[in-house]
């Protein structure tokens, strides 16, 4: 007997799941057009002012960008029916993208801090007023989308509100910099603002390169506890023993399981059923929302040669 079940949609419990997110994607597009005029802003002050700082805070403005990118991708592929040639859908592509853009950032990062290595052995001057005006449009833009968001319940958004603030606390360290510029024309602020934002910059492109990985590895999902897992399925009434198990992440927030399960040879398909629903809506509660189940006999167990028999991947996990 073998069943597969995604009841995402049937029990109304928020797990984080972007694709069942109560935020709009036209509020995710406003905030990717609104990022993009604060990105531009930037660089254009940055270029103008000689501001090492403010290019370095329009690099962290691109970790925005693919961070409200990625979410507003997302919804807008959630959209999209799988069909034979890709059954799961398009999930899979905004990790892909996130891959890219997670290295994508670690080249930025590298390039920041080799033009700040250059500027502490030959300072250059900056132009303060520049650097108050670029950093004061990303500061109040940031301001404005990440305080008008910080309600939204969906994870991803929440996790682009995050970038909006830590952004906006970087164009506000610009403008503090800018002021002792200003006052004391100690130009090698520049270079220290920058190595700053750098190390913010090379922090969060490396837990998205870290997560999309884990992803395309098929890892376990982040938040999940696969031993827990293991003893929820064990524990369900007329469940014998539980092997052949994987938890892994179609994208993320959306994650699946597979196992096969240990019944009383004798049960009814109706009594099998039964057990099969309790076990998916055990774990619809632990954030696994896709659940694959293939029933065994006790008496025909499966082969234990199997390389993830549950005895080595609870270890192994």
């Amino acid at each position: 007997m073998y069943m597969t079940h995604d009841h995402e949609h049937d029990h109304g419990h928020d797990h984080g799941d972007v694709f069942h997110s109560h935020a709009p994607a036209s509020k995710m597009k406003t905030a990717f057009a609104l990022t993009l005029v604060i990105l531009i802003v930037e660089v254009i002050g940055g270029w103008i002012s000689h501001s090492l700082a403010l290019l370095s805070d329009a690099g962290h403005v691109l970790t925005d960008i693919a961070a409200i990118g990625l979410s507003w991708f997302a919804l807008k592929q959630a959209e999209k029916r799988s069909n034979e040639k890709m059954t799961y859908g398009y999930y899979r592509s905004g990790i892909l993208a996130a891959l890219i853009n997670g290295i994508t950032l670690i080249l930025i990062t590298v390039w920041i801090l080799w033009e700040a290595y250059d500027r502490f052995q030959k300072p250059e001057a900056v132009t303060p007023v520049w650097m108050f005006v670029s950093a004061g449009v990303g500061l109040l833009m940031n301001l404005y989308l990440g305080l008008g968001m910080r309600k939204e319940e969906d994870i991803n958004v929440k996790s682009a509100v995050l970038h909006m603030l830590g952004d906006a606390a970087a164009s506000a360290g610009v403008i503090v910099g800018g002021v002792i510029i200003l006052v004391t024309k100690w130009y090698v602020i520049d270079p220290i603002l920058s190595v700053l934002i750098a190390l913010l910059i090379a922090f969060g492109a490396w837990k998205i390169v870290r997560q999309t990985v884990v992803i395309l590895m098929e890892g376990t999902p982040k938040g999940v506890d696969f031993q827990k897992v293991v003893g929820e399925i064990r524990s369900a009434p007329g469940v014998q023993d539980v092997h052949d198990v994987h938890v892994w992440s179609i994208t993320s927030g959306k994650n699946a399981m597979s196992c096969h399960v240990v019944l009383d040879g004798d049960m009814t398909i109706r009594d099998s059923q039964k057990i099969l629903r309790d076990i998916e809506h055990r774990l619809i509660h632990m954030g696994i929302g896709h659940v694959t189940i293939q029933t065994e006999d006790a008496e025909h167990p499966h082969s234990e040669s199997e390389i993830c028999a549950t005895k080595e991947l609870v270890h192994h996990h």
